[in-house]
């Protein structure tokens, strides 16, 4: 540090780039231009002898060169408690405090908002904690007499230099992997194209098809008897839930104007990017639905139900992407780019990855916290995975005993409703991200409701029974005035949970557990009870121009891809996050929503995963497990008698096989 100030009076020019990438007060603090990430390419570029006379051509060690090192130091300010004065210029100056943040808070998954983001550059000879410290008493002399205080902290991974070392083992035998993988598909499609003329191909050799997975892909066609509105709904709540996930990685972003961007968002129409935990909510029901209506059609038809085979299939089906994008996240994404952010988005995910990264494939990470979660996002496979595990016991309940096992189902739905608000209440929670939000709470909420089964098990109940609805009541006879008054709860309910909470996005408001409790405990029934009216009426027969929205065949294609695009969502938005170098200027929220690249990445992205991994793994699933076909069902049932025989002909006509129906739909309900 001493070498650099003097450089620096004697003008060196290396030194004066050191400066000049430094970021530094600009105008528009009141607006909220308080993060200042400096020059992270100019820093990172710099690179100076220390002995001038040195041989140009010979070889240098580290400690034969100054290296320009960048580091993002976090700020906070702490303010004299009888100062309104002060405390009105500084919510100024932090936009209002849409998320309420501390230095301890984990920062990788939701921003630190109320953190000030300073960048420096600074010899790579410096620590950390040099850097801190030089940085706090740069602040307490600037501050000295006016009673503020700054909370300074410089974390060891957000120092970046550039670094030419090679790749590590671990992430050679990971790119080893993704090529090997791309190089048995480009033969599946060698093998594929070249058999085509040929009367029977091997099913083995063609799974990887990059041909063959890319017709399944994109068809359009659906199996008879197919509950074709669960693909719009499911479509529907996916770009909702993208536009929320994105809406929280905007916050991550440095804006110039952040003051009067925040002031924006603190209207109740945010409602629907603060709603998130609502869109995933009908996934859980029509993974409930249709895993019941594929064991119950069984049941009724008399088939046998192999559990053994149901956990095995839905494991080859979810397992293979989400291993494949855990090592990609770990080991070859952090390699892709840099930025101020990347350590702290991008690298601290791969941390905690290689240190839990087997939670995930158990399917038990969600039980250990959202701050140490491999890849937070994927939480939902957990909860979704367990109920699974549970359902069959439901199912064969309530099939043996409708009363009581009715009965059983309603009680387990209100005792989850209660645990919901009462879990709430007692923690001060909050499912719906209010206006000032404070990341504690959070995650506290993340932890003990969102990613715990039992309080999410309500909503996946309802599908169970929305699937013996819909097999028991088949072809249900309804009047106009059952219709009309169906349509009227159905439209209330959508409009109470959606509309409902919009007063607590206000830039006003102040929390009330009673509010956030009655929106965790009835706001997930409300919105799922309306996409089961949809469900239930479009399957009979009722169709209006909302129906047929929804059951639009092109919805297949988004079924297909939106397990990949549930997983490969996160990742774009936080790779753009941690390579993003400068300050924008926030214009509206639709021009920061809707982002034509990133909308694009996260398709090719899906696409890739799909072709590569989750349709060659159901490809050899149908290899592997071989399901009674209606074929043999048929056969079996002539040693009973030409009666039996009919009956059986007649049912299996009118309904799909489950493994059709299920293989159409996302892999959450396999």
């Amino acid at each position: 540090m001493h070498q650099f100030l003097n450089a620096l009076d004697n003008f060196d020019l290396w030194a004066l780039k050191m400066h000049d990438s430094s970021g530094k007060l600009n105008s528009g603090i009141l607006n909220g231009n308080i993060n200042q990430p400096g020059d992270f390419d100019q820093c990172l570029g710099i690179q100076q002898r220390m002995n001038p006379d040195q041989d140009a051509g010979q070889d240098l060690d580290d400690d034969s060169i100054i290296r320009g090192q960048y580091c993002l130091a976090y700020a906070q300010p702490v303010l004299p408690h009888n100062s309104k004065r002060l405390k009105s210029f500084f919510k100024l100056i932090q936009s209002h405090g849409p998320f309420k943040s501390e230095f301890n808070d984990p920062g990788h998954r939701v921003p630190r908002y109320s953190l000030i983001n300073w960048g420096l550059c600074v010899p790579s000879g410096c620590s950390a904690r040099d850097v801190e410290y030089s940085v706090a008493e740069y602040l307490g002399n600037q501050t000295a007499s006016t009673g503020i205080t700054f909370n300074v902290r410089v974390e060891p991974q957000m120092c970046q230099v550039r670094d030419q070392r090679p790749w590590d083992r671990n992430t050679t035998w990971a790119v080893r992997f993704f090529l090997l993988v791309l190089s048995v598909a480009v033969l599946s499609t060698i093998y594929d194209r070249s058999t085509k003329s040929q009367p029977k191909q091997n099913p083995w050799f063609t799974a990887f098809s990059l041909d063959k997975n890319l017709r399944w892909l994109f068809s359009t066609s659906s199996a008879p008897g197919d509950i074709e509105a669960v693909h719009g709904i499911r479509f529907l709540n996916a770009i909702m839930l993208i536009f929320s996930h994105k809406s929280m990685a905007m916050f991550f972003n440095p804006y110039n104007n952040r003051t009067a961007m925040s002031e924006s968002l603190g209207q109740p129409w945010t409602v629907i990017g603060r709603a998130a935990s609502l869109y995933t909510d009908p996934f859980l029901l029509f993974s409930g639905m249709l895993t019941a209506y594929s064991l119950f059609g069984r049941l009724m038809k008399q088939q046998p139900i192999r559990l053994k085979n149901e956990y095995i299939s839905r494991l080859m089906r979810i397992v293979p992407p989400l291993a494949a994008l855990i090592l990609f996240c770990t080991y070859v994404l952090p390699l892709w780019g840099s930025g101020p952010q990347w350590n702290l988005v991008v690298g601290h995910h791969a941390d905690i990855c290689k240190k839990n990264w087997w939670r995930n494939l158990l399917f038990i990470h969600n039980y250990f916290g959202f701050s140490e979660m491999c890849l937070t996002h994927t939480h939902h496979l957990g909860i979704d995975t367990e109920l699974f595990a549970v359902a069959p016991l439901l199912i064969l309940a309530l099939w043996r005993w409708p009363r009581r096992g009715l009965f059983a189902l309603l009680l387990l739905c209100t005792v989850g409703t209660a645990a919901r608000y009462y879990t709430t209440i007692v923690n001060q929670l909050s499912n719906y991200i209010y206006f000032g939000t404070n990341i504690q709470r959070l995650f506290r909420t993340a932890d003990y409701m969102y990613s715990f089964p039992p309080h999410r098990s309500t909503v996946y109940i309802m599908g169970i029974l929305l699937g013996y609805v819909l097999r028991r009541y088949k072809n249900a006879r309804l009047s106009s005035l059952q219709l009309r008054l169906g349509w009227l709860v159905a439209t209330v309910c959508v409009l109470a949970s959606l509309l409902g909470p919009a007063p607590m996005g206000d830039i006003n408001y102040v929390y009330n557990s009673t509010h956030a409790a009655i929106y965790a405990a009835f706001a997930p029934i409300a919105w799922c009870l309306f996409f089961s009216w949809i469900v239930f009426v479009s399957h009979n027969g009722y169709t209006n121009k909302l129906t047929k929205l929804f059951a639009w065949r092109g919805f297949q294609v988004s079924t297909k891809l939106s397990y990949a695009i549930y997983l490969t969502q996160f990742p774009v938005f936080f790779f753009n996050v941690g390579r993003r170098r400068h300050i924008h200027h926030y214009y509206n929220f639709v021009s920061i929503i809707l982002d034509t690249n990133e909308f694009i990445s996260i398709f090719l992205a899906s696409v890739a995963l799909t072709v590569l991994f989750d349709a060659p793994f159901q490809n050899l699933k149908k290899l592997l497990i071989k399901r009674p076909t209606a074929a043999k069902v048929v056969k079996d049932s002539k040693a009973k008698g030409a009666e039996s025989q009919d009956a059986t002909t007649t049912t299996l006509a009118s309904q799909p096989s489950s493994t059709a129906l299920l293989q159409s739909h996302h892999p959450h309900s396999d």
